[in-house]
């Protein structure tokens, strides 16, 4: 099998929501959804687990994984940073944001520290454009910032994030 064989997940911990969805036509979302939450993002085990109790085809699976930016293929830290680059957010300074994060953190975007506490994620739009630029931090959001408002947030969650490991 080689040098790229990925750890076993748990399938018994899906096996709830299988069931769940098991009679209800179209639940191929809710259920990939669940997987996520229940796995913080979808391991091609899961993937292929999915399709073999569903009945839809590993491919047709994968494609509506990989079709919707909800879903995520790669564990992500334990704070996804959602940096919003739409429109206003660009405008007001999203580019500098960016480059405060990657100071800070290293990372670029779609990338994880290497302690697996933050992961980048630039999105289109957070629909808070009267707060640009704005990030979201695992549901929080901020607003309104600059390269050293950032950076302190970072080092906060940093702390907390370190303090309860």
């Amino acid at each position: 099998m080689g040098c790229c064989m990925e750890k076993q997940s748990d399938l018994s911990l899906i096996r709830e929501t299988l069931d769940h969805y098991k009679n209800i036509p179209g639940s191929l979302i809710a259920i990939l959804q669940k997987a996520q939450d229940i796995y913080g993002y979808l391991p091609v085990d899961v993937i292929y687990h999915i399709a073999e109790e569903t009945g839809v085809a590993p491919a047709k699976v994968m494609g509506v994984a990989t079709f919707y930016t909800q879903f995520r293929l790669q564990p992500v830290g334990k704070y996804l940073i959602m940096l919003c680059q739409g429109t206003a957010c660009h405008v007001n300074g999203s580019e500098l944001i960016e480059s405060a994060i990657k100071d800070e953190l290293g990372i670029a975007d779609g990338e994880t520290t290497e302690d697996g506490l933050f992961t980048l994620k630039n999105v289109a739009c957070l629909g808070c454009c009267s707060l640009s630029p704005v990030m979201m931090i695992n549901g929080e959001t901020y607003g309104s910032l600059t390269p050293d408002k950032t950076k302190n947030i970072l080092r906060e969650l940093a702390k907390e994030g370190g303090a309860k490991e």
